[in-house]
């Protein structure tokens, strides 16, 4: 698998699409910047934040868990699974249009 883009390759590209604009590198940094400061305010405010033909993230929030016993799958010894606290997490999902691009 190829490696992963990054922040700055990311900005580097967007500003060779706009070069025509007159858009500089330090424009696209803002822009990305502020996109993500937005993002994650909505998030907090109201849970959910769509970036229209990328993808929706939804905060998730998952219950605390109890401590339990268990079986190991690999040795088949008992075990204790240790207990989780109530979390938050943030989910991504794709919309179609960033699907179809994939496959």
């Amino acid at each position: 698998m190829a490696k992963m883009m990054s922040k700055s390759e990311l900005i580097q590209k967007i500003s060779e699409q706009h070069s025509k604009s007159n858009m500089t590198r330090k424009d696209v940094k803002g822009v990305i910047e502020s996109l993500a400061k937005i993002g994650y305010s909505e998030l907090k405010k109201s849970g959910a934040f769509l970036v229209p033909g990328f993808a929706k993230f939804v905060v998730i929030k998952k219950p605390a868990t109890k401590e339990r016993s268990g079986i190991n799958p690999f040795t088949k010894e008992p075990t204790i699974f240790k207990a989780k606290p109530a979390r938050k997490i943030v989910r991504a999902r794709p919309v179609k249009a960033a699907k179809d691009a994939v496959a």
